[in-house]
């Protein structure tokens, strides 16, 4: 989620990082119960308005939008099929359910809306300064401390897990179906756990000697303006709209 190429210039960087890690933690927690399709497509349009005022690079976000998708398909191949219900339509033993189709439908509307939020409100925004932003809003701070380390080092197992790859291969390592196969992925798997912990007691060997005592120091200085308010406001508004459109359309049901 957090990655360079969404931290960019745009309207929203000047928002307060704490007041949009909050927005996006509300808007996932207001849409994610919601049951009516047209509070649901009003919560993606909300979510899209925002992706736009981000302003993200078109190609990495076709890559995350699409990696949900393609979660989502699965659901689309399975839910209408299983689900008990009305058919809409039928295929010899094939039976697509409306309640099926719906809650896939449900899905689609309610995961894109809530990605679409924090690509726009907490990926714009780089590791460190939403580490600090996080344990600003009160998170325990071993779970920042967590979050920060793996922010900064999944990238350099990812390496190590590359390299390891890239040796094996020139050593005649073809990946099949077979048990040597999954011997040598296991032997690699613990080279790189081994890596890994050694890697770990560097590092905090170097940090004890930079006088580390359990805590990130942050440079970035927060602080809150009238438009950080003015956008918290205006989101919660918002929010607001969908959730009574929630209820006109459960009153309606």
């Amino acid at each position: 989620m957090f990655d360079q190429p969404f931290v960019r210039p745009s309207p929203l960087q000047g928002v307060d990082p704490r007041v949009r890690l909050a927005c996006a933690g509300l808007f996932a927690a207001c849409l994610a119960p919601l049951q009516s399709l047209t509070a649901c497509a009003l919560g993606l349009a909300l979510g899209c308005v925002l992706l736009a005022a981000a302003r993200p690079p078109l190609l990495p976000l076709a890559r995350r939008l699409g990696a949900v998708n393609i979660f989502i398909l699965f659901l689309w191949c399975v839910t209408p099929l299983t689900m008990p219900g009305p058919a809409l339509a039928q295929w010899g033993v094939f039976t697509v359910t409306v309640p099926g189709v719906r809650l896939a439908l449900l899905a689609t509307l309610k995961s894109n809306a809530i990605v679409c939020a924090f690509l726009a409100l907490a990926a714009t925004m780089d590791a460190p300064t939403a580490g600090h932003a996080l344990e600003r809003l009160g998170c325990p701070p071993k779970l920042v401390f967590l979050f920060l380390f793996t922010a900064r080092y999944i990238h350099v197992l990812a390496q190590e897990w590359h390299a390891l790859l890239v040796a094996a291969r020139l050593r005649g390592f073809r990946p099949r179906s077979d048990l040597r196969t999954y011997r040598t992925l296991a032997s690699l798997l613990g080279l790189l756990l081994v890596r890994s912990y050694e890697r770990s007691i560097r590092v905090r060997e170097a940090m004890l000697l930079r006088g580390f005592t359990g805590r990130f120091r942050s440079v970035a200085v927060f602080r809150a303006r009238r438009g950080d308010a003015v956008f918290a406001l205006g989101l919660a508004a918002a929010l607001s709209a969908v959730l009574l459109m929630e209820g006109l359309g459960r009153t309606h049901g």
